[in-house]
């Protein structure tokens, strides 16, 4: 990956999470949180 792709990618991303605190309000950062954390308990299951 270049550093032109890495930057678009974070400035994308960023961007993002900004208008859903701006604008739209869906709670994106409780919701990745959220899955996060599931996804750490299904990893944990095959321990």
């Amino acid at each position: 990956m270049t550093t032109g792709n890495v930057l678009t990618i974070f400035v994308l991303i960023v961007m993002i999470f900004a208008a859903d605190a701006l604008w739209f309000h869906w709670g994106l950062p409780v919701f990745i949180g959220k899955q996060f954390v599931a996804f750490v308990e299904y990893l944990s299951f095959w321990r």
